[in-house]
């Protein structure tokens, strides 16, 4: 595996760096990441894969890198005194409609915002939604009024 910088972004407070990796396999195959890491977590920007990955190893993908990332920008993972998240549950179908899952889903983004981490991720992870699926609940959650609006009413 190789990794090198790309760019970054910095402000008075903290600062969010993108990397290329690079993961070579014995049998010729190649897997080319942009990730993004900020405040100690790795986001994947971008994956070129030849051959194409299965979904167990997409979402196996950023385990692979974490750890070399946060080496190259001299983060070490922060430990946490609360237990790991259990993984996201697939499309629940027992997810509760209308205003409580609204409120459900407007709570998880206003905590993602806090912590610094992209919202409709941490959103997608909590419904186990896509991303179009979880945009959707989000702005459901925003024309009730429990998140500000997106943009400035003309």
């Amino acid at each position: 595996m190789s990794v090198w910088p790309a760019w970054e972004v910095q402000d008075h407070e903290s600062a969010v760096s993108w990397f290329g990796v690079r993961l070579d396999f014995p049998d010729g195959g190649q897997v080319d990441v942009l990730a993004v890491v900020a405040a100690g977590c790795v986001a994947i920007e971008e994956v070129r894969a030849q051959p194409p990955l299965s979904l167990d190893d997409l979402a196996a993908l950023a385990d692979w890198i974490e750890e070399p990332l946060l080496e190259a920008c001299g983060a070490a993972p922060e430990p946490s005194h609360e237990p790991a998240p259990a993984p996201a549950p697939r499309a629940d179908p027992d997810w509760p409609g209308g205003l409580e899952g609204w409120r459900l889903v407007a709570q998880e983004y206003l905590a993602a915002q806090r912590q610094g981490i992209d919202p409709v991720s941490a959103v997608m992870r909590m419904t186990g939604c896509s991303r179009r699926t979880s945009l959707k609940l989000i702005g459901g959650a925003r024309d009730i009024g429990l998140l500000t609006p997106r943009h400035a009413q003309r």
